[in-house]
C-alpha cells in the first residue's frame, strides 16, 4: 500500500509541474528540502513567487486546499518558504501558497489547482515573511 501511496505522489506531483508549467508558470525548485522542511514546487507566476503544496489522494478524497492543509503543516510551509526565499535572496518578490489538488478514478488523475489556497496572519495572497 505504501508503495502506491508514493507511486500515486510522484506522479502527481509530475502531473501538478505540468499542469503549472502548461498555464504559464515557470518550475523554479521541486522537491526543496533543507533540513526537515520541504516544499513540493516552487514556481514564478508573473512577478510572484509561488510555493506550491501537491495533495494526491485517492478516489473520492478531495477537498478544497484549505481542508487539505492543517495549521501546522501551514506552520512548516511557512518556514521553509522564509528558507527559500533567504537562501535564493527573493525577499522583496510577492509570494502565494498555491495547492494542487490531485485525484485518482477512474478515468485516470484529475488535478484542481487552488491559487492562494491559504492565509497566514501575517498577510494573505501577497504574503511576505518580514
Amino acid at each position: 500500500m505504501a508503495a502506491g501511496h508514493l507511486d500515486l505522489g510522484r506522479a502527481g506531483e509530475d502531473a501538478a509541474a505540468e499542469f503549472l508549467a502548461a498555464r504559464g508558470f515557470t518550475l523554479l525548485a521541486r522537491n526543496w528540502r533543507k533540513d526537515r522542511l520541504e516544499l513540493d514546487l516552487v514556481c514564478r507566476d508573473g512577478d510572484a513567487i509561488v510555493f506550491v503544496e501537491v495533495k494526491a489522494r485517492g478516489e473520492g478524497a478531495l477537498g478544497t486546499g484549505a481542508e487539505a492543509l492543517g495549521a501546522g503543516k501551514r506552520s512548516r510551509l511557512a518556514k521553509a518558504a522564509a528558507l527559500f526565499l533567504s537562501e535564493q535572496n527573493l525577499w522583496r518578490e510577492p509570494c502565494r501558497f498555491d495547492v494542487v489538488l490531485v485525484g485518482r478514478g477512474p478515468e485516470g488523475l484529475s488535478l484542481t489547482h487552488v491559487p492562494a489556497a491559504f492565509e497566514l496572519p501575517a498577510g494573505g495572497p501577497g504574503w511576505q515573511p518580514f
